[in-house]
């Protein structure tokens, strides 16, 4: 399954860096994701967050019907 991640770094300016990881669940992603940030922004991240990633071919907008 595919997880995407958004770090806040910072401080006072926030900002945000947002990437795609794969894991069987959301542990595996969380390590994965830690291997995979930015050691540049690592020390300044505040916040994580984690979602199952859209498949934006299977997305669907507002007064769209379903995908098959």
């Amino acid at each position: 399954m595919e997880y995407q991640i958004t770090v806040r770094y910072g401080g006072a300016r926030q900002r945000y860096h947002t990437f795609v990881v794969s894991g069987s669940d959301a542990t595996e992603a969380l390590r994965r994701a830690a291997d995979e940030m930015p050691a540049e922004i690592a020390h300044d991240v505040d916040l994580v967050e984690l979602r199952v990633a859209v498949d934006p071919d299977r997305r669907t907008y507002l007064g769209e019907t379903q995908p098959a």
